[in-house]
């Protein structure tokens, strides 16, 4: 049972509210390939996918140094620089992120009972989502589509932070939007060190969605999803 002074609890998003596949490869992209063929690029399609996902690894290994967030804008005017062999404009930047991140998002779904569960808890607590994400617009986004977005107080991303889950700034940044203390806050989500250890080190109550039990966790902070953290709070649907 939740204590009785909790009064928010926050959410990641991907995993959590939605199941998605973090590929950058197996969703398809036509779009996008067809997109950098006519900017007078000769790339064939396998090709395309390696260079972009050697380019999004390199700031992926940034990133592990320090936990720094990185934007689609930084992946695309990268790959676009090195395979157009000069500085793309802004607008080709610009095109090929919305048609990447319209063909990544194919790859994400909306669990039909999520709607009911965001509900039961809203009845009770303050809700927010934290999420790690290279492109802000694409949460806010999808919580439109799934009819949910109005349900939260507020949304914390790593790539408005600059630091993405586990690092405390962004965890901190929750708190100060939200006006209130880890104590009172509970933190839900799918990633151990991210949902878990992260929020538990700044003074959070933390839930692990481990279906698979491959965590060592105590029984009552593991969740096979998130339809059962309403009861899990005390929380009647």
């Amino acid at each position: 049972m939740v204590k009785a002074d909790v009064t928010h609890v926050l959410l990641d998003f991907f995993g959590t509210l939605v199941e998605y596949s973090p590929s950058r490869t197996e969703q398809g992209y036509s779009a996008s390939h067809a997109l950098v063929r006519s900017m007078g690029v000769d790339l064939e399609y396998q090709r395309f996918l390696d260079e972009w996902a050697a380019e999004s690894a390199r700031f992926d290994q940034r990133s592990a140094a320090d936990d720094s967030e990185f934007s689609m804008a930084e992946v695309a005017t990268a790959f676009l620089s090195r395979v157009l062999t000069r500085e793309p404009a802004p607008t080709e930047v610009g095109d090929l992120v919305d048609t990447y991140l319209r063909e990544w998002s194919t790859g994400v779904s909306y669990p039909a009972w999520i709607p009911e569960v965001v509900d039961a808890l809203a009845e009770r607590f303050g809700l927010a989502v934290v999420s790690n994400t290279h492109h802000a617009g694409l949460v806010t986004g999808h919580l439109a589509a799934m009819g949910i977005a109005d349900r939260f107080e507020t949304v914390i991303t790593s790539i408005e932070v600059g630091r993405r889950k586990p690092h405390p700034v962004i965890y901190t940044e929750a708190l100060i939007r939200l006006g209130v203390t880890a104590a009172s806050t509970v933190f839900v989500g799918d990633t151990y060190l991210a949902d878990y250890t992260g929020p538990r080190a700044v003074g959070m109550t933390a839930y692990l969605i481990d279906p698979g039990q491959q965590h060592d966790l105590p029984g009552g902070q593991r969740l096979r999803s998130l339809a059962d953290l309403p009861q899990r709070l005390g929380v009647r649907r």
